[in-house]
């Protein structure tokens, strides 16, 4: 599983690394962020792409596992 690490950064740039992950890889992509509307934003993009995103808070920030 690749993993996007994508916590801190403002947005357009998590959907930028997200689009990158998903064009170069096959199986399931792991977007760590840090921010809720990052989240939001990143699962929306997935969906769009006719991928499946499942979302957990992990303390203060989100993972995103993109199938």
């Amino acid at each position: 599983m690749v993993e996007v690490d994508a916590r801190g950064l403002s947005c357009p740039e998590p959907i930028m690394l997200t689009a990158e992950a998903l064009k170069n890889e096959k199986g399931q992509i792991k977007v760590l962020v840090s921010e809720p509307v990052q989240k939001e934003n990143v699962e929306k993009y997935a969906k769009s792409q006719g991928k499946k995103p499942t979302s957990k808070e992990v303390g203060d920030e989100f993972e995103i596992v993109i199938e």
